[in-house]
């Protein structure tokens, strides 16, 4: 005997990004279905991936088969496939990428001394983030080993930083540039 599980993806839009709603449905003929979402971030941006799996608790899933709802119509007809991998999309094409924001404790360096620089997208999470530097003569590149929100830097020099999340890897906009200088012994800015 054949079963049908069934599980529903309702989106909807909100400003900038598509958000997943909590009312999300898995459900099974007589059994205890299971839908987990993966990455389970709170909201998703236009060109990420979200995968959802529905598990029905058996041993085995070759009786079962699936399909995906969106606003009460198939998305995907019914498949022997439990778990599916979508790019979420829109058809408004004012949609952009989020952007990230680069905020410093101080712009200039005390002799010596450091400054903390923040890097932070616009109200998500699940973020890592990329370092990058420049000065007035030398090209812009990745300071490697960071991915961390805040990082102390002791060189001068231009920085940025973007967020990065999901596999595959989704990027924000870079963020503004901010230059942070150091002060020399002999208190003139380098």
């Amino acid at each position: 005997m054949l079963h049908f599980g069934v599980f529903s993806l309702i989106m909807s839009e909100v400003s900038v990004f598509i958000v997943v709603l909590c009312t999300l449905v898995c459900s099974g003929h007589a059994q205890a279905a299971v839908l987990t979402i993966e990455p389970s971030w709170s909201s998703y941006f236009i060109g990420e991936f979200v995968t959802f799996k529905c598990d029905m608790n058996e041993g085995r899933d070759t009786d079962w088969y699936y399909t995906i709802n969106k606003d009460g119509r198939d998305f995907v007809r019914y498949s022997e496939y439990k778990v599916y991998t979508l790019e979420m999309r829109s058809t408004d094409h004012s949609a952009y990428r989020p952007w990230a924001t680069l905020t410093a404790g101080t712009t200039i360096i005390p002799v010596g001394g450091s400054v903390t620089l923040t890097c932070s997208v616009q109200s998500s999470d699940g973020w890592k983030y990329e370092w990058f530097r420049r000065t007035q003569t030398t090209y812009e590149g990745k300071i490697r080993d960071q991915q961390n929100r805040d990082i102390r830097v002791s060189q001068g020099g231009i920085y940025s930083c973007r967020g990065t999340r999901g596999n595959p890897v989704y990027y924000t906009d870079i963020s503004d540039h901010v230059n942070i200088k150091k002060t020399s012994e002999f208190s003139n800015l380098v």
